[in-house]
């Protein structure tokens, strides 16, 4: 036996002893841990196998659910143009209710109630001021000039509608002093109902502050311009702000400021030629500037009538979409174009895990503008799925003074202006 250093003769001595002890004993005492697979020495002297001890098997860590892309659903609607016959219809409502309302709008848009009520966020282009120091106009005795009873905005409101653009040609047509009120009215509401206004300012920062609202998670920024003021202008001594087509500049930083702060940008654009379904050029053009710039969804109006929409690609290869014109939300003219409108309906898709946002299932409902005779009684919008052959027959627009330039209607006369102006991918006739 070769001793190692650290041992000494008296130890292995010990050692040898205590073996001997124990198998003199008839049994071998387990002195230390033998391994040799699974062998163990049995009281014969000989290995045998023993019950082993498995691990079990490992199992991967339970995966995180991938979180649901974000979706908001956004209707909008066109002018909310306020002529003399539509307040005097919304005088025979209230007198009708007997409630002793002096206006009551709601019968005017309850067809359409299903529609805004649906959607996550709705927004209005409010085409006249709401001032009440001055008197109720709708253009009537010749002069266009608009101011409109607060009632519409309680009915507006109350339809469902939470986001509202005031950018438009009638500003100013009672002056300036008015149209502070009017934006002073609709602050007032803002706050009271958890509304979005914008497009008419009170000062520089307040035209620069620029409106965000979240929903479902999903920030959106509102802009909102107008291409004129029907030939008047704001003094130069007053704060109040209104951002022009023409200033391209501003126009570029806001968007791009807005696509910072948020996860989408929506235009409003006041601008095009009236009584025209042309979509001008420097339209096209202006639109693709604010698509490149950051806008992903840019809403048309002033031309009071429905116009094209298309994709707009940008170089990355995402794309906006931009309705050149929705036409009138309610309006009491008397050419037939003036009468169909464009409820437009898309989802602002937020991707959970890239971030990046999408505009899709676009779509536009169109919508008609419908009174009884030429006294234009019982107005109301109908959405074309409500519409029928019948009402179109009856429609009282060949009897309305004014005269029209084109007063006939009918049936036809609906589908083709909806056929020429609304392409049929985008058409929605069942909503």
């Amino acid at each position: 036996m070769k001793i190692g250093k650290n041992r000494s003769i008296t130890a292995v001595l010990a050692a040898a002893l205590l073996t001997l002890s124990a198998v003199s004993c008839g049994k071998v005492e387990k002195v230390g841990q033998i391994e040799s697979g699974d062998a163990s020495v049995s009281p014969s002297g000989q290995t045998a196998n023993t019950e082993s001890t498995t691990l079990p098997p490992e199992t991967e860590p339970p995966t995180e659910p991938v979180p649901e892309d974000k979706t908001v659903h956004v209707c909008a609607a066109g002018d909310n143009l306020i002529h003399y016959s539509v307040y005097k219809n919304a005088e025979r409502y209230a007198q009708m209710a007997g409630e002793g309302a002096a206006y009551d709008f709601a019968p005017l848009y309850e067809n359409v109630r299903y529609i805004i009520e649906d959607a996550d966020v709705a927004i209005l282009n409010q085409e006249t001021i709401i001032s009440q120091s001055n008197e109720i106009r709708g253009a009537n005795g010749g002069a266009l000039l608009f101011n409109s009873p607060p009632e519409v905005a309680d009915a507006v409101i109350d339809l469902g509608f939470d986001v509202f653009t005031m950018a438009n040609n009638h500003l100013l047509d009672f002056g300036p002093a008015a149209l502070e009120e009017s934006i002073n009215f609709w602050n007032q509401k803002a706050e009271t109902y958890d509304l979005t206004v914008l497009g008419a300012y009170l000062n520089e920062a307040d035209a620069n502050n620029i409106r965000i609202r979240e929903v479902n998670g999903v920030k959106i920024a509102f802009l909102a311009y107008a291409e004129h003021i029907n030939g008047f202008s704001i003094p130069a001594d007053s704060p109040l702000r209104v951002v022009m087509n023409y200033e391209e500049d501003v126009i570029e930083r806001q968007i791009k400021e807005a696509s910072q702060a948020a996860d989408a940008v929506i235009v409003s654009a006041h601008w095009g030629v009236e009584d025209t379904h042309l979509v001008s050029e420097d339209r096209k053009i202006l639109a693709e500037k604010m698509v490149n710039w950051g806008a992903d969804v840019i809403l048309g109006a002033h031309t009071h009538t429905p116009e094209t929409m298309e994709w707009i690609e940008r170089p990355d290869g995402t794309r906006g979409f931009v309705y050149y014109s929705m036409g009138n939300f309610v309006c009491a003219q008397t050419d037939n174009f003036n009468l169909i409108g464009e409820i437009p309906e898309f989802d602002l898709v937020l991707d959970s895990e890239t971030n990046e946002l999408t505009v899709e299932n676009v779509s536009c409902v169109p919508t008609i503008v419908h009174y009884d005779d030429g006294e234009f009684s019982n107005m109301r919008i109908y959405p074309y799925s409500m519409y029928t052959p019948e009402l179109a027959a009856s429609h009282g627009i060949p009897y309305a003074i004014p005269y029209g330039t084109y007063n006939t209607f009918g049936w036809d006369i609906v589908n083709s202006i909806i056929e020429e102006n609304i392409p049929q991918e985008f058409r929605d006739l069942e909503r």
